[in-house]
């Protein structure tokens, strides 16, 4: 039997040698506390870019950063003298001495990661700066010019290009196959990219970024330049988070002063945070943490950030928070990290206390704008049976599927089977075949209720998908198919509507099956209204407006309860002349693809009319052509007919009522509040079952479940 013993260690005739390691092994050791992964290097040539002056860059990706990785940049460029030091280790335009880390206001300045990248992988530069009249073009191998092809000298060699850098990353970590192997799949590399090219782009909201994979036509990442942090957050990480934002500046002169004034006060400091409120709750903590412009990682904020958010959200949900924080570069040691992913800063403690304690002000002021409290157990919009357990889940085996099957139904199905009892949890006790007292009785819009009009049954028209050649609305239908939940549009298509909870936060109550829903009518009606106008393109028909208002003075008057309009740099009366002229200029094509016909005078004369049963709100014509202005993409085809049918969606969803309680003497502000209740009830919902199909991002806030027939049974009986 062998023994389970260790054998013993040799022993060890003296000490080892000490010996100097060969300079291509310490290159290597050194590349690889920088060069981590794909991502690592991009991060660092992100930095070179945005030190450079860059306002475009653009990324191509082949296996996950692995094959290729190019960055193009339209920043000064490389002065060609400067191309045999480039790739060298610690040579750097950023540092002449060691004081100079003390007011180091650029990203880079060790001068290692381009070195480090031709230690590891084949790197090829082209730059040109404006001075020079060709690009000059250069490889490197373990951080020294090599020749583009053999046979030629490596020297750099001219060539065609823009004012800018591309950098050229080929076979990475091709002669470290341990590295290599340690990585995962391509797929994981590059949804890593694609992370930190968003909290770049999210920081850096005034430089265009674009990120594709090789091979592809149009970008999985694209963000406009000019813009600012709120849209971008909204273009990268959606409208759940975007519209759910608060902001707040702090500094150490004032809070309501983001300036560091005192240039001299080492101490001075500045911050200015986006964070979410508390309708939303994510599945994992997202803080994107720039301190001077750097991206980092901080253990010590993100906790402080989660013990404000551990009594405000439910247990297992988590914010999302954007925070930038700018300090005197002296006081800031950004030289503790290899990839200076950490930095130390003086008064740490005392800055994240003032910055948590005003982001937990905002939140508490935010407080009543949290619209439904409910168990995170029943979120999710489709509670699963197959987690009962037990005697609940051996039941299921005898209930009788359908809706509103009984007894007697089942003997006549299963023939001479003896029907097996179906406990009273798991009876269905609505169904939307039901015959009930009220589908005998003709409804009528209360506010109509005096018309001599013969009293008819709302019967909704079926409607056809328009003919259209044009490739932006073939994508646009096949993407908003690709959306769509199928167990989500089967609750909306055959659900039992119950009430309007609250017309003024637009929750309504509707019943499928065993289970209770809370729905945001509101904004299911808008995707309703979104897709019927992908559903109808260039087919519209037409609600007339008469007489014809002026479409100037429309815009004007949005514009003047407009809030935000100094943020934009401009008067009231340019802001009105610009969206006027935008419109104007392209009235041939509204009336053609969309049937919004304004005159040569301005006036508006029709607008597109998506459900021949329904009139929009006519309070919001002027807010929703103000928004055509700026919010519409006109630049571009497909962002400019999927951003208009948005807006067009917006406009014709309810707007909520006046939150502020109705009298109970102001009879007519009451048949009002009938009047839209009806309307949600008897057309918009009744249109949902017919048109909507459900895409699967109305879970997210929209549609939850509140209660469950077998869960409010368990209840009773511990009761």
């Amino acid at each position: 039997m062998a023994s389970g013993r260790r054998s013993p260690s040799p022993e060890l005739s003296g000490p080892q040698p000490i010996r100097r390691l060969q300079e291509s092994l310490i290159n290597r050791i050194a590349a690889g506390e920088i060069i981590h992964r794909p991502a690592s290097a991009l991060k660092e040539l992100l930095e070179n870019s945005l030190d450079a002056g860059s306002t475009s860059i653009q990324v191509t990706v082949k296996d996950g950063g692995m094959k290729l990785l190019q960055i193009q940049d339209n920043g000064c460029g490389i002065r060609k003298e400067d191309l045999p030091l480039l790739a060298e280790r610690f040579t750097t335009s950023k540092l002449t001495t060691f004081s100079d880390l003390s007011k180091l206001t650029t990203y880079g300045f060790r001068g290692e990661a381009l070195a480090s990248i031709s230690h590891v992988a084949h790197l090829t530069v082209i730059t040109k700066t404006k001075s020079n009249n060709c690009a000059w073009k250069a490889a490197y191998v373990d951080g020294g010019l090599v020749p583009l092809k053999a046979g030629y000298t490596p020297d750099p060699k001219p060539c065609a290009g823009n004012n800018g850098t591309t950098i050229i990353i080929e076979d990475m970590f091709y002669n470290t196959p341990t590295r290599m192997s340690a990585l995962r799949s391509s797929s994981e590399e590059y949804a890593r990219i694609l992370d930190v090219m968003t909290k770049y782009a999210v920081h850096n909201s005034k430089v265009s970024f674009g990120c594709k994979k090789a091979g592809s036509l149009s970008p999985e990442l694209s963000t406009p330049s000019c813009s600012d942090t709120s849209q971008a957050i909204r273009q990268l990480y959606g409208h759940s988070i975007s519209k759910e934002l608060l902001h707040v500046t702090i500094s150490s002169v004032s809070d309501d002063n983001t300036d560091i004034d005192d240039s001299e006060d080492p101490e001075a400091w500045s911050a200015e945070a986006y964070f979410t409120n508390a309708n939303y709750q994510g599945k994992k903590t997202a803080l994107l943490l720039f301190i001077n412009h750097r991206l980092v990682e901080s253990h010590r904020i993100k906790r402080s950030i989660e013990s404000i958010y551990s009594g405000i959200l439910a247990k297992g949900s988590s914010p999302f928070v954007y925070l930038s924080i700018n300090l005197d570069p002296r006081s800031v040691d950004v030289n503790v990290h290899p990839t200076k992913r950490e930095v130390h800063f003086l008064n740490e403690e005392t800055i994240i206390e003032r910055i948590s304690d005003a982001i937990q002000q905002k939140l508490a002021g935010q407080s009543q704008s949290r619209v439904f409290e409910y168990q995170t157990l029943l979120t999710g919009g489709i509670a699963q049976s197959g987690s009962w357990k037990g005697k609940e889940k051996a039941s299921n085996v005898d209930e009788v599927e359908g809706d509103g099957v009984g007894p007697e139904d089942d003997r006549r199905a299963s023939g001479s089977q003896v029907a097996k009892k179906v406990l009273s949890q798991h009876k269905v006790r609505t169904s939307l075949q039901d015959r009930t007292l009220n589908s005998m009785i003709p409804v009528i819009d209360p506010l109509r209720n005096d018309s001599d009009e013969p009293v008819t049954a709302i019967r909704l028209r079926d409607i056809k998908e328009s003919t259209c050649h044009f490739a932006s609305i073939t994508e646009l239908r096949r993407l908003a198919t690709k959306r769509i939940h199928h167990d989500l549009t089967e609750i909306i298509k055959k659900h039992t509507f119950v009430g309007v909870i609250d017309l003024s936060k637009c929750l309504t109550l509707i019943q499928h099956n065993k289970n209770l829903y809370m729905v945001n009518h509101a904004a299911l009606a808008e995707e309703m209204f979104y897709q019927l106008a992908l559903l109808q393109f260039g087919d519209y028909n037409r609600l007339k407006l008469d007489p014809p208002p002026s479409l100037r003075m429309l815009v004007k008057f949005a514009v003047d309860v407009e809030e935000d309009t100094a943020r934009s740099g401009m008067s009231e009366d340019e802001i009105v002349d610009r969206i006027v002229k935008t419109l104007m200029d392209r009235r041939e094509m509204l009336l053609e693809y969309f049937s919004l016909d304004i005159s040569e005078t301005g006036d508006v004369k029709t607008l597109p009319h998506l459900l021949r049963e329904y009139t929009p709100n006519l309070d919001k014509l002027p807010m929703f052509l103000m928004r055509l202005g700026p919010q519409v993409l006109w630049e571009s085809e497909q962002e400019c007919f999927g951003s208009f049918m948005r807006e067009l969606a917006y406009f014709y969803s309810p707007a909520p009522l006046s939150v502020v309680s109705v009298p109970a003497s102001n009879a007519e502000e009451q048949e009002k509040q009938k009047s839209e209740a009806w309307r949600i009830q008897h057309i918009l919902f009744h249109a949902m079952r017919k048109y909507l199909a459900a895409p699967k991002f109305l879970l997210d806030n929209d549609v939850v479940q509140v209660a469950s027939l077998p869960d409010l049974y368990r209840v009773f009986e511990r009761c």
